[in-house]
């Protein structure tokens, strides 16, 4: 619904720095259409000062006095024509996006396994037989039944652990269920225990 003389915000322009609010906006504004250069620049340093007030956490920054004069420029859109008390060149750093993190998934034949598990398999293939070969066998193999219990996959058998760890390790490692024994799951062992963050009396 549309009622004539109501400002919406979504019809407004948006701000580039909105955590300042849209009147410090509209006061850079101002400074930027004055006709005198220091005018401009005794209005910019009232600026700054009420921007700072706005965002009274900037100040636990070593260097948020030149924070402010950058967010200033960007604000007036680098239109502000004053003697910056501060180099204000790089002030576009505050704009730029930081690249998407790569995540460390990648690879993984099966994701309810994980990258851990995938490589136990990867480095039990090329183990010779041992002693810690059959300790990381009964590790790997204990990890992967409750991996399949905490991702809900229907099915917790021995059966399909033995099955997984000889495909994923390309027939090395054959468990052999009628000697290995996998140890117990209760319920709610696979998964982390959460709390509602208040202390039992």
């Amino acid at each position: 619904m549309d009622i004539q003389g109501l400002d919406y915000n979504t019809k407004r322009e948006q701000l580039l720095l909105p955590e300042y609010g849209r009147e410090i906006q509209r006061m850079v504004d101002h400074a930027v259409s004055l006709p005198d250069k220091e005018e401009r620049l005794k209005c910019a340093k009232t600026i700054v000062r009420l921007m700072e007030t706005k965002v009274p956490q900037i100040r636990e920054n070593s260097d948020y006095e030149q924070t402010l004069w950058d967010h200033l420029y960007l604000m007036s859109h680098k239109q502000l024509d004053i003697d910056w008390p501060f180099d204000v060149s790089e002030a576009e750093k505050f704009l730029s996006k930081p690249e998407a993190m790569r995540l460390p998934q990648g690879g993984i034949r099966l994701r309810h396994y994980g990258k851990l598990v995938c490589e136990l398999l990867d480095r039990l293939k090329e183990m010779p037989e041992g002693e810690e070969r059959d300790e990381l066998i009964r590790l790997t193999a204990n990890q992967m039944k409750r991996d399949l219990s905490l991702w809900g996959h229907g099915s917790t058998e021995d059966e399909k652990v033995a099955d997984d760890m000889a495909r994923l390790t390309d027939g090395a490692i054959q468990l052999d269920l009628s000697q290995f024994t996998f140890e117990h799951i209760q319920k709610g062992d696979s998964q982390p225990k959460r709390t509602n963050g208040k202390k039992r009396k």
